[in-house]
């Protein structure tokens, strides 16, 4: 039995986190935050917390190694410089939340991400945060199977209200008659 250094078993489990949160998470991104002052870090820390979200600065060797042991591939072009990884369930509002931020504070950059262990572009993750919020499609979609219900209603109140006029219209001629 060989004894590993502490600090192997350490980096082990770094990427043991990160492969358990590349499983656990629907949707992934990957940014740079060079340049972010530490008021802007702790706000953005503080969204993503309010959000159910894990923020972490990781080294990109790590990520890598998650990677490769989950059989996903494409994001080493993306693992240059410093990465922060947010990891969250509703891919929608992740990226949603660190696009936005992106736009405020000029520092924080986007450079990919993983939509159910894919990888997407930045350009992928930007036209995902402008999907409008889950309420809103869903709202959207019930009205679109309420229209067909409301087009038959008014419908049949037509074709009910042109039998009554018929039968008006006959009750009329046969009393004339």
């Amino acid at each position: 039995m060989t004894d590993k250094k502490p600090q192997l078993i350490a980096k082990e489990q770094v990427v043991e986190q990160i492969q358990g949160y590349i499983k656990e998470s629907p949707g992934i991104v990957l940014a740079d935050y060079r340049g972010l002052n530490v008021a802007e870090a702790t706000e953005l820390r503080a969204k993503m917390r309010g959000a159910n979200i894990v923020y972490q600065v990781s080294k990109n060797t790590m990520i890598k190694r998650a990677a490769d042991n989950l059989d996903i591939s494409g994001l080493d072009e993306f693992l240059a410089g410093p990465t922060a990884i947010a990891f969250g369930q509703d891919p929608v509002n992740l990226a949603k939340l660190l696009t936005e931020f992106a736009e405020k504070h000029k520092a924080l950059k986007v450079k990919a991400g993983l939509l159910d262990q894919i990888v997407i572009s930045k350009d992928q993750v930007q036209a995902l945060a402008k999907i409008p919020p889950r309420e809103v499609l869903l709202a959207k979609m019930l009205g679109a199977m309420q229209f067909p219900m409301y087009g038959f209603a008014g419908a049949a109140t037509a074709l009910l209200r042109n039998f009554v006029y018929a039968l008006d219209q006959i009750r009329e001629q046969k009393a004339q008659a």
